[in-house]
């Protein structure tokens, strides 16, 4: 209500994006009427308000499928688990190794946890031994995110895509 603008009263913008200028709510809305268009408020907290004359199912679409193809370019990172115990050999650690690379190749992380069960708790040495095999043998393609970590029976490490 500055400046000389009354209440009641829009800045409106055309469905061409020109500005039509300041005009009462009802004449705004009779141009719209005029060219079977809606009347849409853009911006409220200006001083006018700021209405856009624009067909309003069609703008409600293009925003809607504007969200559909950012969801669609978004990469999803999942998190996939590779099991070794201490006395995995090795032919069956280069198959783990050939899982691991798969999954890193479609961009998944890779949890590698290593279990101990009854008595293989005391071969902690071995363990550790596995566990560079498969960063030396995963080194040209995926890089540890999270160096192994003890937890209990476990010890868990995580790879991730270079």
């Amino acid at each position: 209500m500055n400046k000389g603008i009354r209440a009641g009263q829009v800045r409106v913008i055309g469905a061409d994006g020109d500005q039509i200028g300041i005009l009462p709510i009802q004449e705004a809305l009779r141009i719209a009427g005029d060219e079977d268009l809606d009347l849409v408020e853009v911006s409220p907290d200006a001083k006018p308000p700021v209405c856009k004359i624009m067909d309003y199912g069609k703008f409600k679409y293009e925003q809607t499928k504007k969200k559909q193809e950012a969801k669609r370019k978004q990469k999803s990172t999942q998190i996939k688990e590779i099991k070794v115990r201490p006395k995995t050999n090795d032919h069956d650690l280069e198959t783990k190794v050939r899982h691991i690379e798969k999954f890193i190749g479609k961009n998944d992380k890779v949890k590698v946890t290593l279990v101990f069960r009854g008595r293989e708790f005391m071969l902690k040495e071995q363990a550790n031994i596995i566990l560079e095999k498969i960063i030396a043998l995963t080194e040209g393609f995926a890089q540890v995110e999270q160096l192994p970590k003890f937890e209990g029976r476990v010890i868990t490490m995580l790879l991730g895509p270079k």
